[in-house]
């Protein structure tokens, strides 16, 4: 049997006395560059994280206002009601006022206001909601034109001595408007066509007209002696709000 020879390449190694010396097959390796330093020169980009630490850890960045005896202090602050204008007592006070038509208290609405006008408008608006009619624009629009109907008649009736403004006038001609509220509260319970409910509008329309009546006369001078077309306004008034109510 014959002998088969096998020819082996051969392999070449790197010399040891030369170690810098690049080998014939082997791939060379990248150095990888060194990460980016930033220039210290440029104020903006220099980046001590050491620096800002020690920065933060000296001094809290906000310490909040300080409390003491430049404070404020909220418990001598005012109610928000009292700020806005809104006082409860005095709106009870003349809507009690209004509920006896012969013995109006006349001085406590000598500070006139619009709080009570505008619940007793926004509770009419809901009676008359509950009862199918959306009337919020109407209402409104017809409680600014009369308070303009009768500033206008008075102070033409009075002549240079009437000193009705136009605020008191809006303000008596809402607050007068309790008993066709109460009305429009009851008109839910009564028969919509009849004779009953006619003449309960007009019990409210008279009860409202007396007290509308009483507190222009008090409040402005030289009313006493137009009291008679002072009625005849805040009725006419009264009876359009009432015809709301029942049509």
């Amino acid at each position: 049997m014959a002998n088969k020879e096998f020819k082996v390449p051969p392999v070449a190694f790197p010399s040891a006395g030369n170690p810098a010396a690049p080998a014939p097959n082997l791939q060379q390796r990248r150095v990888p560059n060194p990460p980016f330093q930033p220039n210290s020169g440029i104020p903006f980009m220099s980046f001590d994280i050491g620096s800002a630490a020690a920065s933060t850890s000296s001094g809290p960045i906000y310490s909040g206002p300080a409390v003491g005896g430049g404070g404020a202090n909220f418990d001598d602050e005012e109610p928000l009601l009292d700020e806005l204008g809104i006082h409860p007592e005095q709106i009870w006070s003349k809507i009690r006022s209004v509920l006896n038509p012969f013995r109006v208290n006349h001085s406590v609405h000598k500070d006139s206001d619009l709080s009570g006008p505008i619940l007793l408008y926004m509770s009419l608006c809901l009676f008359q909601l509950l009862a199918g009619k959306i009337q919020f624009g109407v209402i409104l629009g017809w409680i600014v034109v009369s308070s303009i109907f009768l500033y206008v008649v008075f102070n033409m009736l009075a002549g240079r001595t009437g000193n009705l403004d136009l605020h008191t006038c809006t303000s008596v001609v809402g607050y007068c408007m309790l008993p066709v509220v109460i009305f429009s509260a009851l008109s839910l319970f009564l028969p919509v066509d009849g004779v009953i409910r006619l003449s309960v509008a007009a019990v409210f329309v008279l009860w409202a007209t007396k007290a509308s009546t009483g507190l222009v006369v008090s409040l402005a001078d030289g009313g006493d002696e137009h009291r008679g077309l002072i009625a005849y306004a805040s009725f006419l008034i009264y009876t359009l709000f009432s015809l709301l109510v029942i049509f």
